[in-house]
């Protein structure tokens, strides 16, 4: 029979186990509580208090608010293969964006790369679009894409429709997204619907792993608070 001071030491095991933020085999998942562990990819972040709380603000580097492409800040040391992420983003359209911009804010998952170059899978929201007087603008709300190959406009000109939705969204407030991942099929629900804005059958980069993303566009006053992954 085991003595006290075994049972102890099992006792005490079992807690820390039960409560270590790792999973097994993987990296603890930054709290986004700094901006230490970013890889940042044609960006730049700082801490910021947005609409009460403290978040990772994501902005274009100086000079390029102007240009037209995304944005990232990849998070060391996770390797994401099948699971759930949940996060929350506020996007909004910068100062000096052009009228036409739409506050590209979201997640990317299964990153291969980390440069100008990366391959990704990514699922995002245009938070103007969603309360637009424009119906065909409300459709494009919440949109997945395959970075290189899959861009949401060769989706949208293959597949009308089918890789983009609706979803009640304000430019400048928190959107959670929940992100379901299991091999080739994603489900991403926003603002804890109990049903899916949108979901992808057939995810373009296959039955992958890689890193998590924050993911943005320079047009974008972009903030991300609240990661979970399990």
């Amino acid at each position: 029979m085991p003595s006290t001071k075994t049972l102890t030491a099992l006792v005490t095991a079992a807690i820390v186990a039960s409560t270590s933020p790792t999973r097994s085999g993987a990296s603890p998942i930054p709290r986004l509580d700094s901006t230490s562990g970013l890889d940042l990819v044609t960006a730049q972040a700082e801490m910021a208090t947005w609409h009460g709380r403290r978040a990772i603000h994501l902005s274009p580097l100086p000079g390029q608010s102007k240009d037209d492409h995304a944005i990232m800040a990849v998070l060391d040391g996770t390797e994401f293969h099948d699971g759930v992420i949940e996060l929350d983003v506020s996007g909004a359209p910068r100062a000096d964006a052009d009228p036409t911009s739409r506050g590209f804010v979201g997640l990317a998952f299964r990153v291969q790369s980390r440069d100008s170059l990366a391959k990704f899978e990514c699922c995002y929201i245009r938070p103007t679009n969603g309360r637009a007087n424009d119906q065909l603008l409300r459709n494009h709300s919440v949109q997945y894409q395959e970075y290189p190959d899959y861009s949401w406009k060769k989706l949208r000109e293959d597949s009308p429709g089918v890789y983009e939705s609706y979803a009640d969204l304000v430019p400048g407030e928190w959107t959670h997204l929940k992100l379901e991942v299991r091999g080739v099929t994603a489900r991403l629900y926003v603002n804890g619907a109990s049903q899916p804005a949108l979901i992808v059958n057939d995810l373009k980069g296959g039955d992958a792993s890689g890193a998590i993303g924050l993911w943005s566009y320079t047009s974008t006053e972009a903030y991300f608070s609240n990661l979970k992954v399990h």
